[in-house]
């Protein structure tokens, strides 16, 4: 069952059907809940029956202990006869103008290399100029339609796929990114279906969910994602920044990635290769 607080009329007895779906999905079972959060194992049972509605914050508190994203949280209370709780305005709305100002800070302060933020769906909402400038040694980003999804950028055959080294060992770690980074370890429509496309691309190895690195891999703390450039392999690694304490259903599904070198080979011919890109211009 994938809900979302955009469906803003619930059928009766949807409360206990999505209570139970969230106990599920994080494998509780009544008796956990009831002792984790402090409400009775007969007031859930009641819920999930369809016999009884919780006050507001006792349903809030189950939804807490079971670690429920914001947006699911406003499915509950709208299921239970409540106004929602927290904002759903878009990434953009002034509310956000703070989370925005300290993403630009974030952004600008990590040139010369790639830094972009995204939506819960890896869709691009900013970059800083290393980020274009940084591809487009690569492929012509203009000709690519937008809005821009960071994945597809990948996967696709006219965008980076042919310039990534190592593709196995990449393309299943990126496919297994896109559950572990999940707002709420949990997979809504949108992601299956963004996950839909992604393996209908060409040579998408098909066991990337069992998979994991060989122990004959590289010692490294992190799997490198690299980039062939004039027959030379550039490696960098990713650091993912999240919101925290959001209150806010689009600054918990920020993502902001920050590219680095793996080692000084890299960075000296990273910067070599934009002064030349640049040159070019």
């Amino acid at each position: 069952m994938n809900v979302t607080s955009r469906d803003r009329k619930a059928p009766p007895g949807e409360l206990g059907s999505l209570l139970r779906y969230w106990r599920d999905v994080r494998g509780v079972s009544q008796l956990d809940l009831s002792l984790d959060a402090g409400v009775s194992q007969r007031q859930i049972s009641f819920i999930e029956s369809g016999r009884s509605v919780p006050g507001r914050e006792t349903l809030l508190t189950l939804a807490q202990t079971l670690d429920v994203p914001l947006r699911e949280r406003n499915a509950l209370l709208l299921a239970a006869g409540y106004a929602p709780l927290y904002s759903e305005a878009p990434w953009n709305a002034q509310e956000m103008r703070s989370v925005i100002r300290a993403l630009e800070r974030v952004v600008r302060q990590h040139e010369p290399f790639p830094a972009i933020a995204m939506d819960g769906h890896w869709n691009v909402l900013m970059t800083n100029d290393a980020a274009p400038r940084f591809f487009n040694c690569f492929i012509d980003m203009a000709s690519r339609e937008g809005p821009r999804n960071m994945l597809h950028l990948m996967f696709d055959r006219q965008g980076m796929r042919p310039f990534l080294a190592d593709w196995d060992t990449v393309s299943r770690s990126l496919l297994q990114r896109v559950y572990r980074e999940s707002v709420g370890r949990v997979i809504d429509d949108d992601t299956a279906r963004l996950l839909d496309e992604l393996l209908a691309y060409p040579d998408v190895p098909r066991d990337w969910k069992s998979w994991h690195a060989p122990a004959t891999a590289p010692a490294m703390p992190m799997i490198p994602l690299g980039f062939v450039k004039d027959g030379i392999v550039l490696r960098y690694f990713s650091m993912i920044t999240s919101v925290g304490a959001p209150q806010n259903v689009a600054a918990q599904e920020l993502r902001l990635e920050c590219m680095f070198p793996v080692d000084d080979a890299t960075e000296a011919r990273h910067h070599a290769m934009l002064a030349a890109h640049s040159s070019k211009r």
